[in-house]
């Protein structure tokens, strides 16, 4: 394995949560092709090298994202497709708000909020998109998610009061399930799992407001003006959510959960 410089001591990587999840999930991935039911078990494919191609740090010293190289092959010559941009877990927020005169336990005049904002590496300075950010490596998914909302949609809102779509849409791994062949992914969306490790716990929030204070959420200025945010908020009816965020994968899979789940009865 190489590292982009000996300033960068190749340490640093290896205690990157990035990495160290990216790796173990692939040595487990890879493990199970010693299962004789695995599609590759007569010619098993080994990871052989790392390159690690470039690197970001944030704030100066802290490793935010990489850029490598996997070398995966097996003993015929044939190999896997390797380039990574490892980045770690993000979180998404599907907040529902909804006028506290409708009757309860009613879809009516559900709305979503939706962040705008520029996305550089979209060519855009003013993409739609269901609220999200990175998650902090010393805190929970539901932690990250509940700061994010304040951050960005200007919502206090305790832990406890979010509900993961994704980890009631995808089941935990069954104790009688064959763990030779069961990968360890997690719980989340893999919005672009051919180039990149990110994965997205997708959390929901609803809440009843008051009529006339939803007029006021469409246009509102948020996020932290210190780390360069400029976001503006758009309000949108739920049942137009798949249109107004269809750009954005975050979107449309909290869309799909939803209803998903909703049609299970089990939000």
């Amino acid at each position: 394995m190489s590292c982009e410089s000996s300033r960068r001591p190749i340490s640093r990587l290896l205690s990157f949560p990035a990495f160290k999840n990216w790796i173990s999930t692939l040595q487990h991935s890879l493990s199970t092709q010693q299962s004789r039911e695995h599609t590759f078990h007569p010619s098993p494919y080994k990871l052989r090298k790392i390159d690690v191609q470039a690197v970001d740090y944030f704030g100066g010293d802290r490793l935010g994202f990489v850029k490598l190289k996997a070398d995966i092959s097996n003993d015929d010559g044939e190999r896997l497709p390797g380039s990574v941009f490892l980045r770690g877990g993000s979180v998404g927020l599907m907040v529902i708000l909804q006028p506290d005169d409708i009757p309860l336990n009613t879809e009516k005049e559900k709305h979503i909020l939706l962040t705008i904002q520029p996305r550089i590496p979209a060519g855009s300075l003013a993409l739609p998109e269901l609220p999200a950010g990175m998650i902090d490596d010393s805190g929970t998914f539901s932690g990250a998610a509940a700061k994010e909302i304040k951050e960005e949609l200007d919502l206090d809102i305790p832990e406890s009061d979010l509900v993961d779509l994704t980890e009631l849409a995808i089941p935990p791994d069954s104790p009688d399930s064959s763990s030779s062949l069961t990968e360890k992914l997690q719980r989340a969306i893999y919005p672009s799992p051919g180039g990149s490790d990110e994965f997205i716990p997708i959390f929901l929030h609803q809440k009843r407001v008051p009529r006339e204070t939803l007029d006021g959420w469409t246009g509102k200025l948020t996020g932290l003006r210190e780390q360069k945010e400029k976001i503006t908020l758009k309000l949108v009816p739920l049942e137009k959510l798949w249109r107004e965020g269809a750009r954005d994968a975050k979107a449309l899979c909290a869309w799909a959960l939803y209803c998903g789940l909703r049609e299970e009865g089990k939000i």
